[in-house]
C-alpha cells in the first residue's frame, strides 16, 4: 500500500477539528433547529473531510447533514467546499418514480379524463381509411365506377363525371364508413390476444367461483353469444343475480345462478300396493261367538234379547 493511499484514507487533522465551521454551515442550509448532533466523520481524499449531523426536520428520518470541508497543501485554514442533504442506510425514502403509463390501473379513469394513446401501442393497428383504396386500373376499381356510374345516372340525371361535384356515394370508403370500418386503427392480433387473456384470467374455469359452479356458461340460457372470432370462446352475461352480470365472460366459465341449476324437483309419489298372492287370509261370514262384550251362555230365554 503507498504512502499517497495511506493519507488519503486518514482523516486530516485540521479538517476534522473544523466542526463548528462544518455546523455553521448546515444550519445556514438549513432550517432553524434541524440540525442535530455531530455523526461522525469520512476522509472523502487528501485534506477532504465530510462532517455529518443528524437531521430533526419531520419526514426525513435517518437523513444526515453532510457538510464536506478542505484544505489546500501547506495551509492552515479549513474552506468549506459543500453541504447537502443525504439519505442513510435507514433513511425513509421517496419510492422510484413510475410513469403514469405505467402506473394507470384499470377503474383510474374519471368523468373527463382523456387517456392519450401512443401511436405504437401494439394493441392497434391501421385500419381502413381509404388512403389504400385500389389503383384506377384495377379490375376492383373499374367494377365499383360502374356500378356508382350506373346508380348515379338514375339519382343525378347524369355520369359522375358530368357532375360539379363527383358524387362519395357508392365507393369504397363511403361503404366503408357505413359498415363502421372506417377507423385510423384497429384491434391488432395483440391486442386481441391480450384481451382474451384478461378476460379469462377474470371470469374463466380457473376461478373459485367457476369450480363450485354446477355447470359451465356455455349451457346456461343467460348467456348472450357474441360475434368475430371471440364469439368461439366468450359471451356476455345477462343474468342480474350472477357476478358476472354484464361482463364478458368464458364459455368455460360459471356460478351458481346457472338457468339449469336449480330446477324444481317433481312431487314424490307414493309407492305402487304389492298384493301377495301365495297366502290366503281367512275372512268368516259370521262373527265368532266370544267377540261380543256379553259373555256366551246357554240360556235360550236370554239368548232371544238380542245380546251376543
Amino acid at each position: 500500500m503507498s504512502a499517497a493511499t495511506t493519507r488519503s484514507r486518514t482523516p486530516d487533522r485540521l479538517c476534522t477539528e473544523a466542526v463548528d465551521l462544518a455546523r455553521a454551515a448546515a444550519e445556514e442550509a438549513a432550517a432553524p433547529g434541524v440540525v442535530g448532533e455531530h455523526a461522525g466523520v469520512v476522509s472523502e481524499g487528501d485534506r477532504v473531510v465530510t462532517h455529518f449531523f443528524e437531521c430533526k426536520e419531520f419526514g426525513y428520518r435517518g437523513w444526515r447533514w453532510a457538510v464536506t470541508v478542505a484544505r489546500a497543501s501547506r495551509a492552515k485554514v479549513v474552506t468549506l467546499d459543500e453541504t447537502v442533504l443525504l439519505p442513510g442506510d435507514d433513511a425513509l425514502l421517496a419510492p422510484e418514480w413510475v410513469p403514469w403509463s405505467e402506473r394507470l390501473r384499470p377503474g383510474d379513469m374519471g368523468p373527463g379524463d382523456l387517456l392519450p394513446t401512443e401511436a405504437d401501442d401494439l394493441r392497434l393497428e391501421p385500419g381502413y381509411t381509404g388512403e389504400d383504396e385500389p389503383l384506377p386500373n384495377s379490375a376492383v376499381s373499374e367494377e365499383m365506377a360502374e356500378l356508382v356510374e350506373a346508380e348515379d345516372a338514375e339519382v343525378a340525371g347524369g355520369a359522375p363525371a358530368k357532375l360539379p361535384i363527383p358524387p362519395t356515394r357508392g365507393s369504397i370508403a363511403a361503404v366503408a364508413e357505413e359498415l363502421g370500418m372506417r377507423r385510423a386503427r384497429v384491434l391488432s392480433r395483440y391486442g386481441l390476444h391480450i384481451a382474451a387473456d384478461r378476460w379469462e384470467e377474470a371470469f374463466g374455469p380457473k376461478t373459485p367461483m367457476a369450480q363450485a359452479a354446477p355447470a359451465a356458461c356455455v349451457s346456461c340460457g343467460f348467456l348472450n353469444r357474441i360475434g368475430g372470432s371471440l364469439g368461439q370462446a366468450f359471451g356476455v352475461c345477462t343474468n342480474e343475480f350472477s357476478p358476472a352480470d354484464g361482463r364478458v365472460v368464458s364459455l368455460a366459465y360459471g356460478c351458481g345462478g346457472h338457468s339449469e341449476a336449480a330446477v324444481m324437483p317433481k312431487p314424490p309419489r307414493p309407492a305402487e300396493p304389492v298384493i301377495d298372492e301365495t297366502k290366503v287370509d281367512p275372512f268368516p261370514l259370521r262373527p265368532s261367538p266370544d267377540s261380543g262384550s256379553v259373555p256366551e251362555t246357554t240360556d235360550e230365554s236370554s239368548a232371544e234379547l238380542g245380546h251376543s
